[in-house]
């Protein structure tokens, strides 16, 4: 009998109480059909009632889980999310990616099959991973869409090129403001139909595979890159290092981006 695939799920929390609860929800109902399961999270909560719930997760999953505790430090540390955005600083953008590769090098140490690094927003399908693991990629995401914008249509965390592009285009093209539209109008809707497709960015919500973690992948800043984003420099770094990245929508997550997503979650539950 083949021996069941090992999976790592990592993820770097500092969250609300209602989102985290929904987030570890959703790792409970995880489906383990081919593989096993671990988790490893970084707990940089701030608020005392979500360090609990993250306990009370790590004690009813015992061994199979463990919590690590964040990463001292003594610069500005406060993080605002209201339902108008995110507001990072560098600070605490180069910290998550610090907590990020200490995944990664435990699931290498660990000798895992597989990392899946998670935001702690998210509200997954319970077949996700299986999903993932059955697209054979060294590199994947899992997609879902965000109003990054209140008033505006919803995006992929995924990208064509550079920091967010999301048509094709050749490096010396030049294009007009009708041809950019149709080409985003054609690779959204791509990404609308159940499939596996070839992207330049992606993050959040990602399966590394152990072909990929032998690679020297990571997620800290390439010192000549001014690009904003952890996962821009992971994904440009493994770019470079010859390894593909790919988008799977068969079954999109659920982003908890604001307070007011959260009603959106029962219907979610329910169409999984």
């Amino acid at each position: 009998m083949n021996q069941r695939a090992r999976v790592l799920v990592g993820s770097p929390i500092r969250q609300k109480l209602t989102i985290l609860h929904e987030f570890l929800e959703s790792l409970h109902r995880l489906k383990e059909k081919q593989h096993t399961l671990d988790f490893l999270f970084i707990d940089d909560n701030d608020q005392e009632e979500s360090k609990k719930l993250l306990q009370i997760f790590a004690k009813a999953k015992g061994q199979k889980c463990t919590v690590h505790p964040p990463i001292p430090t003594q610069l500005p540390n406060q993080y605002v999310c209201n339902e108008t955005t995110h507001s990072w600083t560098e600070s605490i953008l180069w910290k998550v990616a610090a907590y990020k590769d200490q995944i990664i090098q435990e699931a290498k140490d660990g000798d895992y099959d597989y990392l899946f690094l998670v935001d702690s927003d998210l509200v997954l399908h319970p077949d996700t991973i299986d999903q993932l693991i059955s697209a054979n990629r060294d590199i994947i995401s899992n997609i879902f869409w965000t109003k990054w914008v209140p008033d505006l249509p919803p995006l992929p965390q995924v990208w064509v090129s550079d920091k967010y592009t999301l048509f094709e285009h050749a490096i010396q093209e030049s294009l007009s403001n009708q041809e950019i539209a149709k080409r985003q109008r054609a690779f959204l809707e791509r990404l609308k139909k159940p499939g596996v497709y070839e992207v330049g960015g992606l993050g959040a919500c990602t399966l590394i595979n152990k072909a990929a973690l032998k690679h020297e992948i990571s997620f800290k800043r390439i010192k000549n890159l001014t690009f904003w984003g952890e996962d821009r420099h992971f994904c440009i770094r493994a770019a470079a290092i010859g390894l593909s990245l790919f988008v799977d929508t068969h079954l999109p997550a659920y982003h908890i981006y604001r307070d007011s997503d959260l009603p959106g979650v029962e219907e979610f539950k329910r169409k999984c």
